[in-house]
């Protein structure tokens, strides 16, 4: 007992020391010591929020999709109870339980539970033959991936058996992708303009102000969008009202939400909202990959989550007539109530605690880089214009692109016996199939071998022969599985045209861990989004390493680190990957260092207001031009010049090189992309020289610079000049 009153009167004597000590500190030093915190706490800013960021999304997508494999799809066999039952049992052990097959007696019924969507398809048997009926408009993905465990089953049991589409994708979205592209749209222009407002204009986030500018905001954007995909796109003609009030209840009810976790978190809100609409809701949507091929905490998120519920409601209504879609809807307009609701009673609690209520501090000055503008217009204006030119670039850059993928010129190896037979098949299928593929007559079937393997062609169709009396049709998924499917689905016709057997040849299959080859879409988001992030979080948040001697250090370390970290995710955690730790942690590494220099260019010309510029060149057609989510051959032929200059697609064929080709062509998009970080770097130096850097903040991290609440726009304090913006790259 008297060694610890002894250690506890030393440690007493210890506190009281270190307390006089500060107590003694002079004023000089106090703001010494404080100037260094702030410091550490900018610096700790600038890399934990791209870290944050990165991290969430890759992981979170990866996990989700990087290999899904059906389980427990539900089916229904219906016909003779006691044949059914034998064909529903048969059908799931035969497909080690990826289907779960219930039975009925009834086929009226079984077909209206495949039109309501509460199983992926139904069997109706008959004596020797049966029909499968399934939904396209329930996701082209669930369909393809019933009929390849249903249909062989079937076969083997010895039925005759005929498919039925009960509610097939129209002409102008045959693959179903529109609710997929605007359903994203949506969730972006939900949350989007809080993250800029708190940072930049937080009086707008007053109730009264925000919840009209919520609702005008909403009607906008759903105008905007109903008129791209209606007359523009042609995507949901005859659906424009019902799409238009969807849209608006959507963002309105995104917008009450996240107006509440703004109020709660403040700048965090935004890692909230990408973590709950992004990272986990658009997996649990069921848009991409169906519901029963994820893990079912996914199902569990399907029921209340505004992914879910916007796409839902969107299939429904394009594509079942509007059926089914109001338990969605109510789903929306409680968020909407919730959020609201929640949100002003937090204002009335703080206001009877504090008795006042003041706006949150100015974190940037300005979205253009510069002083805070004197009239609040201009100021308001710039913020309008760096959302509507996100959500818009989201609805006519990827959809417009992606939106109907159809094979374009294509290009197909024809190998028959002779050149002259390859010349004459050649020009034969071209008149057969017009515009749909650039068939290239070649000698032999090791050339065309040759071809595939160096993705020259996406396919080779070698013609029967003497020796070989069927046709052979070689591909390479891991190239492009769009491109192969595509390949396998048009010869499998032409092959039966010419009534002779097809045999599919798969060069270069992709293992288990990355069953849709999205793992290089994926990993080179990761980089992409890590370099252009360091560089935009890092002038708001540390403008003091704007510099370039200060900053080249910071991009090379950052880009060395979160090259290793991306791997670890994708691969040793998730394991979408295996091997070549070395080539894709150099290739990640001088991804990130040569991207971050790219959007270095726009942040010292235009600030904040590079955001929009940047992601739309790096990201919106990056991606259509990557040859990573579709083909190239199946996107505009304005994408596939962008394919050789811009650097998402360099860094997307970079790792299928490394992954899949032994690095075989990895060379040129490497050369791609230290060309860009090179020109990029020599840009910026030119601007240094000829554009003054800010790089002081004017007030210290985290100030309370604040004005009270009122409803007076007049009251609305400009004078602030703080410049850090912490989290607005979230965005």
């Amino acid at each position: 007992m008297s060694t610890s009153v002894t250690e506890s009167g030393l440690k007493g004597q210890a506190d009281s020391s270190q307390k006089n000590a500060g107590a003694q500190l002079s004023p000089e030093e106090k703001a010494a010591k404080r100037a260094k915190a702030e410091q550490i706490g900018r610096y700790v800013a600038m890399f934990l929020m791209p870290l944050i960021m990165v991290g969430m999304l890759v992981s979170g997508y990866l996990a989700a999709m990087h290999s899904p494999t059906p389980h427990n799809m539900p089916v229904i066999v219906a016909g003779d109870a006691i044949h059914a039952q034998r064909v529903a049992t048969t059908l799931e052990q035969e497909t080690g339980n990826a289907l779960k097959a219930t039975v009925l007696t009834s086929a009226d019924k079984a077909i209206t539970q495949v039109k309501d969507r509460e199983v992926a398809g139904a069997i109706v048997l008959n004596e020797s033959s049966a029909t499968l009926y399934s939904a396209a408009g329930a996701g082209a993905s669930q369909q393809s991936s019933l009929m390849k465990l249903a249909l062989p089953q079937l076969m083997a049991e010895g039925y005759a058996v005929d498919t039925q589409d009960v509610a097939p994708l129209p002409k102008n979205d045959v693959a179903g992708l529109a609710a997929v592209f605007m359903t994203t749209a949506l969730l972006m222009a939900g949350y989007l303009p809080f993250s800029v407002m708190l940072s930049n204009s937080p009086e707008l986030l007053r109730f009264r102000r925000v919840v009209p500018l919520l609702a005008g905001w909403a009607a906008l954007v759903s105008g905007l969008i109903a008129v791209i995909t209606g007359p523009v796109l042609g995507l949901v003609s005859g659906h424009t009202l019902p799409v238009l009030g969807l849209s608006w209840l959507a963002i309105f009810a995104i917008g009450s939400v996240q107006l509440f976790f703004t109020r709660l978190m403040g700048p965090l809100a935004v890692i909230i909202a990408m973590l709950l609409l992004m990272v986990l809701g658009v997996p649990a949507s069921g848009l991409s990959v169906p519901l029963s091929s994820l893990n079912g905490f996914y199902s569990f998120l399907h029921a209340f989550l505004p992914a879910p519920a916007i796409g839902e409601s969107l299939r429904s209504i394009l594509y079942f007539g509007g059926s089914g879609v109001w338990p969605h809807v109510a789903v929306l307009a409680t968020g909407a109530v919730a959020g609201l609701g929640l949100t002003a009673l937090f204002d009335a609690r703080k206001k009877a605690k504090t008795g006042q209520l003041v706006d949150p501090p100015v974190l940037m000055a300005s979205l253009h880089g510069g002083k805070r503008p004197k009239n609040a217009g201009w100021r308001y204006g710039a913020l309008f214009a760096f959302c509507i030119s996100m959500v818009a670039m989201m609805v006519t850059v990827m959809l417009g692109a992606m939106g109907k993928p159809m094979p374009r010129d294509m290009p197909v190896a024809v190998v028959g016996a002779t050149m002259e037979q390859s010349q004459q098949a050649a020009a034969g299928l071209g008149e057969a199939m017009p515009g749909f593929f650039d068939l290239k007559p070649v000698g032999s079937a090791e050339e065309a071998h040759r071809m595939v393997i160096d993705r020259d062609v996406v396919a080779a169709y070698v013609l029967p022969s003497q020796d070989n009396p069927a046709a052979t049709l070689m591909t390479s998924q891991a190239a492009n599985v769009s491109g192969a499917q595509i390949a396998n689905s048009m010869f499998t016709q032409v092959a039966a045209g010419q009534q002779v057997q097809l045999n599919v040849q798969e060069l270069t299959p992709l293992p288990q861990r990355d069953s849709m080859g999205m793992t290089s879409m994926y990993l080179a988001m990761g980089w992409i989004m890590s370099g252009f992030m360091i560089v935009v979080v890092g002038a708001n948040a540390m403008p003091a390493s704007k510099p370039l001697r200060k900053m080249i250090p910071i991009v090379a370390g950052w880009a060395v680190g979160i090259s290793a970290i991306l791997y670890l995710i994708a691969g040793p955690i998730i394991g979408a990957l295996h091997g070549n730790f070395f080539a894709l942690w150099g290739a990640g590494a001088l991804t990130v260092f040569c991207v971050a220099w790219f959007a270095a260019i726009f942040e010292r010309l235009i600030g904040m207001l590079a955001t929009p510029v940047v992601v739309g060149l790096l990201m919106f057609l990056g991606i259509p031009a990557s040859n990573a989510a579709v083909s190239l051959y199946m996107v505009p032929d304005f994408f596939r010049h962008l394919h050789d200059i811009l650097p998402f697609p360099a860094a997307a064929e970079t790792i299928k090189s490394i992954l899949y080709f032994d690095g075989s062509g990895a060379g040129s998009h490497l050369i791609t992309l230290t060309i860009i970080g090179v020109v990029s770097l020599a840009i910026v130096a030119v601007l240094d020289r000829v554009k003054p850097l800010r790089i002081a903040p004017v007030g210290p991290l985290g100030s309370e610079t604040s004005t009270q609440i009122c409803d007076d726009p007049a009251a609305s304090d400009d004078s602030t000049g703080l410049d850090d913006d912490l989290v607005l790259a979230g965005v």
